[in-house]
């Protein structure tokens, strides 16, 4: 059976094999300097950077939603959606669209004003997941970044 909920400080060792399993499938798994032990540090302890939600089927967590606080000038309170990852195997099963959902139910309970993300252009089959589920994508805004 599914459930999904709040992902506990004993989720941080799988939520990173599932950042992991993503960077690979993004063709980029050297790119990972993150570990399960910063996880764990990061969005368990008192004032936590991020909130995860994890989907367990037969108590097996085959997913992730990672969400951390962001901020409009135009709108304010956001939620930005860092990576909704669907362990390989699981896939086309559902599993997405419920922890999807899960979210949206989140940012809306905990009165944000909108659920922002970035899907890769190559990537049709979210892109799609995405538009069946009525969201907008942005062809004007470049991504930007400094490493630091």
């Amino acid at each position: 059976m599914l459930s999904i909920e709040i992902a506990k400080s004993s989720d941080a060792e799988v939520i990173f094999k599932l950042i992991y399993e993503l960077a690979v499938f993004e063709k980029a798994p050297e790119k990972v300097t993150n570990s399960s032990a910063q996880i764990l540090k990061d969005g368990f302890t008192e004032n936590p950077l991020f909130v995860c939600f994890v989907a367990r089927l037969d108590n097996q967590v085959v997913g992730i939603s990672l969400n951390y606080n962001r901020y409009s000038t135009w709108i304010g309170r956001c939620l930005y959606l860092e990576d909704l990852i669907i362990t390989e195997s699981h896939r086309g099963k559902g599993i997405g669209k419920a922890l999807f959902l899960y979210t949206i139910d989140y940012a809306k309970q905990n009165d944000y004003k909108r659920l922002n993300w970035q899907v890769l252009d190559w990537n049709t089959d979210a892109i799609d997941f995405y538009k069946a589920l009525n969201a907008q994508t942005d062809g004007e805004w470049l991504n930007a970044y400094i490493d630091l």
